[in-house]
């Protein structure tokens, strides 16, 4: 599915479990996946892969299957275009 990513709008804000989010955190929004729980990313693209933890919900945009912080969409390597095709398991 599609990844994107959030940070500094959001940096500060509440996410849907009451932690104070980061955009520097190894963390993600997802809609339906249970907080907390981990989950591998992998970017199709160039093959890199993180562990989140999944803190938030969202993404709200229609076709993304997964929101990542700034710090994992910069570790994935897409946090310059904005959105990346991702594997995510569980």
């Amino acid at each position: 599915g599609i990844a994107s990513w959030y940070g500094r709008k959001f940096h500060g804000r509440k996410t849907a479990n009451g932690e104070t989010f980061s955009m520097y955190a190894m963390t993600a929004a997802h809609r339906t996946l249970p907080i907390p729980c981990y989950v591998r990313v992998t970017n199709l693209a160039n093959r890199r892969q993180v562990i989140v933890r999944i803190n938030d919900r969202g993404p709200f945009h229609g076709d993304r299957l997964i929101d990542l912080s700034y710090a994992a969409a910069k570790k994935l390597g897409y946090e310059e275009g904005g959105t990346a095709q991702v594997e995510v398991v569980a």
